[in-house]
């Protein structure tokens, strides 16, 4: 699982994967039109689902693990090559929009950098000192959460970084898409292993497994953000309001909570300074922003207990 192996012993190791078997259902797919290529897709990205349900134990061990890091200081951290670490930039970077986490809260780190994101750097994730570094630049420490992600689940990035936040100790999860007994990082945390079987496409990873791996990250933040009172309902009330269609989607949230006017939505959101949650509490408990912002502290961010004024 290092750099260090021969090119015969990668070989060998790369072949006995999951991620790297070829799937029986799709052999003649060159040979069929257009419709069944699509059959085919389709029908095999309808288990993934599943695949996903039986690992949801896992998941919620480590939604616990982030909450009880994001309260105390922490960070959660994805690193990720390839497909997996582009999916993990994503999942971080719609945080802050989404839920109004503060940026560098939740971060993607990808082998080879930011060009990465937008042009493949294979040779980046071929070494496990290469994850290390970005550890050490990111100065991981023990409150924070480092999550690998690697379909293949030896990717050397990967695994370097890992091994480097254990170090530091962090707590670690990883998201692999191999079956749980092939799961060979007995230092991590967390292992979630969403087994999607062979690709429709031989090892072409970004097709089964990244939607695995995409349905396990957006589970990961959305829940946590649930359980710190970024959802009232089931409505994002924590965004930020740093564009139009944001703004509006706050003035919609006002309104469809409250049911007062598009005018009353804006003038409550004005005078609680843009804050979504604040406006809530001033209109749901009728009390001006100052007391609103206090019963929001008092109930660690909570709109529901805030309104109902339990801590």
């Amino acid at each position: 699982m290092s750099s260090g192996l021969d090119t015969k012993e990668l070989f060998a190791e790369i072949s006995k994967l999951a991620t790297e078997q070829r799937n029986p259902l799709s052999m003649d797919i060159d040979a069929r039109s257009t419709g069944e290529i699509l059959k085919i897709i389709n029908d095999e990205d309808k288990t993934v689902p599943y695949a996903v349900e039986k690992e949801l134990p896992y998941i919620e061990q480590a939604v616990e693990i982030i909450v009880h890091a994001l309260k105390n200081g922490g960070r959660l951290l994805y690193f990720g090559a390839g497909t997996s670490g582009r999916l993990g930039v994503v999942d971080a970077s719609e945080c802050p929009p989404t839920f109004g986490t503060p940026f560098g809260l939740i971060e993607g780190y990808i082998a080879g950098g930011k060009e990465a994101m937008f042009k493949a750097q294979e040779g980046a994730e071929d070494y496990e000192e290469n994850g290390a570094k970005d550890v050490i630049a990111a100065k991981v420490n023990d409150k924070d959460v480092v999550c690998g992600i690697a379909a293949s689940r030896r990717t050397p990035y990967v695994v370097g970084a890992v091994k480097k936040a254990k170090e530091f100790g962090a707590k670690t999860l990883f998201v692999t898409c191999n079956p749980r007994e092939h799961f060979n990082i007995k230092e991590v945390d967390v292992a979630m292993c969403p087994y999607v079987g062979p690709e429709v496409v031989m090892g072409s990873t970004r097709m089964k497994s990244g939607t695995a791996q995409k349905l396990v990250l957006n589970m990961l933040t959305t829940t946590a953000m649930i359980r710190m009172g970024k959802v009232y309902e089931n409505m994002m009330i924590d965004l930020q309001m740093t564009n139009k269609k944001l703004i509006e989607r706050s003035k919609r949230i006002v309104m469809t909570i409250t049911g007062v006017t598009y005018e009353e939505a804006a003038d409550f959101l004005k005078k609680a300074g843009g804050h979504v949650k604040t406006a809530l509490v001033m209109i749901r408990a009728g009390v001006d922003a100052d007391e609103a912002r206090e019963r929001l502290a008092k109930a660690d961010g909570f709109v529901r207990k805030a309104i109902e004024g339990k801590p």
